[in-house]
């Protein structure tokens, strides 16, 4: 699409519209070369755009993440607005009164719609299917014809996906990878995966030991600007009592920002990325990681000149084939693979609990006051920075709460408040169907389940806690440890059945009656004495 023209009108005025269609654009839309903007004409068109409460107290969002959509949605409206286009724009103001109750999306929408009146609709395809159920009730309601048009942003549509999963009795990431590789061209050399490998994970696990992670080169610090500064002091103000800090905002919120860091990472980080992607260390939050999730679930990034940026820096020689396809394999394969998961099994998806979870959430997954140190460090520093990577959420807060048999309903709602990239196409399947193994292996093939051990041999949570990894029972014995064997007794005839299961759950053998009966007790009494979360939307404290 070439770039939006120009007018003369005057732009971001609001009253009478006889618009001949009105662009929504969401939170997570911001990019002007989307579908929505296809045939876009600024003298017939216009761009409506809304800050509401709803998207911050539908799960009781973190501070950074609800100051990351606020902020790159105002400076996206500025840029529409440079161009000339009018940009029909709600704003949220610091505080609330009572002539401003809580705002939805939906209602919002239809107030708007009564004045400005356009003939039609139009849309990029949401990443929310309850955002996209409310626009398409107020459209109805009213009536006007809402267009919903496919997000191009992705290297695959549901439709597409939905094919590829067509008579498969199983659905596993690793064959879709390997289609989308052959589709797309990437890290191929012919008809055949460059190196030999599809897939080098088994080079990407390596453990930092204990002198800790080598010498990392810091992020460029990202300034704010005027606009930015007002949406901190807006979070702070009105959603004050939301969980998480401000004074460590250190997000992209433009599409320069996110440059900035994308060019940091491939030069600085991706060399190492690969091989301690799943390492995890004391006071190091990002380490290797690349800082731009959130950028790209905006929209602020395109997952192509990403994957083309890690690729590009392997053919140059600047990066090993193994850290290359690792970086892309969690673009090009991850990112893809749980959007169409999303699509294709929502909205029944969301109810799914397999293992018959129905433990209340902890309190402390929203304070960090807990003595096992993994799970310490891994949510203060959610709630510090908005951030974890993806093995501190998969093997660390995740794997808690499956061994602990919470429901996975307060799992991913919890996943969905607290990060700052977590838009409920991707969240979901990661959270509900990778991390809690709700969904029977739809996502994944097993679930992900360790002792302390694994946490200690990657990372050094383990140095200085109170409890002993070792041990399953007894003062000292880990709680990961204890819950991972009262995991595998509790769902030991449905595991056995799973063949990548088999040798975990043979090793029950190993144990003694007396054995089992003793972590049995200390499991439920250890369980008994957790603090359930009191509210669904839990202050700051």
């Amino acid at each position: 699409m070439p770039p939006l023209q120009r007018t003369r009108s005057k732009p971001g005025t609001r009253g009478p519209s006889s618009a001949r269609n009105l662009v929504l654009v969401l939170g997570d839309q911001l990019d002007p070369q989307a579908a929505a903007f296809d045939d876009f004409d600024p003298s017939l068109d216009a761009v409506w755009m809304a800050e509401v409460d709803e998207e911050s107290t539908h799960v009781w969002s973190h501070k950074q993440r609800i100051a990351v959509f606020l902020a790159a949605m105002r400076h996206f409206r500025e840029q529409l607005r440079a161009s000339g286009i009018t940009v029909h724009y709600t704003q949220l103001t610091p505080e609330v009164t009572a002539k401003q109750p809580p705002s939805s999306l939906a209602h919002q929408l239809k107030m708007d719609l009564e004045q400005l009146r356009p003939a039609k609709l139009i849309v990029t395809k949401p990443g929310d299917h309850r955002v996209e159920q409310s626009l398409r009730a107020a459209a109805d309601e009213l009536p006007i014809p809402i267009e919903i048009r496919e997000d191009r942003h992705f290297l695959s549509t549901p439709a597409e996906f939905a094919e590829h999963a067509r008579g498969r009795k199983q659905l596993r990431m690793e064959f879709f990878y390997r289609e989308m590789r052959r589709k797309t061209g990437y890290l191929m050399n012919g008809d055949q995966p460059e190196g030999g490998e599809w897939n080098y994970d088994s080079e990407n696990r390596e453990a930092f030991g204990k002198k800790g992670p080598p010498l990392l080169v810091a992020a460029p610090k990202l300034k704010h600007d005027a606009l930015t500064e007002q949406v901190l002091t807006l979070v702070r103000t009105r959603f004050a009592t939301h969980p998480g800090k401000l004074e460590r905002f250190l997000w992209p919120v433009t599409r320069e920002q996110a440059l900035v860091l994308l060019e940091h990472f491939i030069t600085h980080l991706l060399p190492q990325f690969g091989r301690y992607q799943d390492a995890m260390w004391t006071g190091q939050a990002k380490l290797f990681h690349s800082q731009i999730s959130s950028a790209m679930n905006l929209k602020l990034l395109d997952p192509r000149e990403v994957i083309e940026a890690a690729e590009q820096a392997y053919r140059r020689g600047d990066v090993e084939l193994a850290s290359a396809e690792g970086f892309i394999r969690q673009i090009l394969g991850w990112r893809e693979y749980v959007r169409g998961i999303y699509w294709l099994y929502m909205p029944e998806y969301l109810e799914r609990n397999h293992l018959h979870a129905t433990r209340t959430l902890p309190d402390f997954y929203w304070t960090g006051e807990t003595p096992m140190r993994c799970l310490r460090e891994t949510i203060t520093q959610t709630l510090e920075t908005g951030y974890a990577h993806h093995i501190q959420r998969l093997m660390v807060t995740g794997l808690f709460a499956l061994l602990a048999g919470i429901r996975p309903q307060e799992v991913h709602a919890w996943y969905l408040a607290v990060y700052i990239d977590a838009i409920e196409w991707v969240e979901l399947p990661n959270t509900l169907g990778m991390s809690q193994y709700a969904d029977g292996g739809v996502m994944a093939s097993k679930p992900y389940v360790a002792t302390g051990k694994y946490i200690q041999r990657m990372s050094n949570y383990c140095s200085g806690c109170q409890f002993d990894p070792a041990l399953s029972t007894g003062e000292k014995a880990c709680p990961f440890t204890t819950l991972y064997w009262d995991f595998l007794m509790r769902h030991e005839a449905l595991l056995k059945k799973n063949q990548r299961m088999s040798l975990q759950v043979k090793n029950l053998a190993r144990l003694s009656s007396d054995d089992k009966q003793k972590i049995r007790d200390q499991a439920e009494t250890f369980l008994r004495k957790l603090t359930p979360t009191n509210s669904s939307q839990p202050s700051n404290r």
